[in-house]
């Protein structure tokens, strides 16, 4: 199992961090997804799904919540 994380600018509201949690946590080979603090933190089986894929459709999902990555 393989760790991914991930900066945000500012914390997410409550809502949006079930929404991402809801939605990154159903792709297969996810295994569990932590949201808080202003990051995010996605355990997953590589076997399953690439560390490349999982990293871009977080990322997407992150700006269509209106979030962006910390530089």
């Amino acid at each position: 199992m393989k760790k991914v994380s991930f900066g945000v600018e500012k914390h997410f509201c409550a809502e949006c961090s079930l929404a991402l949690s809801r939605f990154i946590g159903k792709l297969d080979g996810v295994e569990s997804i932590e949201v808080e603090n202003g990051m995010i933190v996605i355990s997953f089986d590589d076997a399953k799904i690439a560390e490349e894929t999982l990293s871009r459709i977080t990322i997407d999902n992150i700006g269509k919540l209106g979030y962006k990555l910390r530089a």
